[in-house]
């Protein structure tokens, strides 16, 4: 910071600086080095300024435990609906299993990889149940490979396959998926 200006008369003669010495004390002035604590040893650390730190204890508020909070017993509500709900649908499934063994089982394989794949698996899935009664189309039972679109009958016959494509997926967006649908159904029944 530059001194004062000094008056035009000049009567004020200007004053020698003095520093005060600041009475912050930073983290870094008090840290030590591993050089200075090898040289000084078990010295450095008797003569050195020991600082405690005090932690004032702040009053806590109790808190409930989260089984006697609302929202806990509403997830936990809901987790049991949803487990029920889980359970009733592997029963409804495996009963449709043993029932419907006459019945057009078709697996639809479709990519992770972008959203293409699942919209166009949704419109045949949709399509075929729509159209073919009975028929239980199922999408990705199994972990589906890479840029892959494949409709298949379980266990026969695949109607369409489209493996390992790349991206920007030309062969699949150029299917005309209502078409496809047709032809499926046309071949099931």
């Amino acid at each position: 910071m530059a001194p004062k200006k000094s008056k035009g008369d000049g009567e004020e003669k200007a004053k020698p600086l003095t520093t005060q010495t600041s009475s912050r004390v930073t983290r870094s002035m008090d840290r030590r080095t591993r050089s200075a604590t090898q040289q000084n040893g078990a010295k450095a650390a008797a003569g050195s300024v020991v600082t405690k730190e005090v932690k004032v204890a702040s009053p806590k508020r109790k808190k409930k435990p989260s089984t006697e909070t609302g929202r806990a017993k509403k997830a936990k509500k809901e987790e049991e609906e949803a487990s029920q709900e889980v359970e009733k649908d592997e029963k409804e499934e495996e009963a449709a299993e043993v029932e419907d063994s006459t019945k057009p089982k078709i697996v639809i394989e479709h990519c992770k990889q972008c959203n293409a794949f699942k919209t166009r698996a949704i419109q045949v899935k949709e399509g075929l149940e729509g159209a073919v009664p009975g028929v239980t189309v199922t999408l990705n039972p199994e972990k589906p490979r890479r840029g892959c679109f494949e409709i298949r009958e379980e266990g026969g016959e695949t109607f369409i396959s489209l493996l390992e494509m790349k991206r920007p997926f030309a062969p699949m967006k150029a299917l005309d998926m209502e078409e496809v649908i047709e032809d499926i159904i046309k071949k099931i029944k």
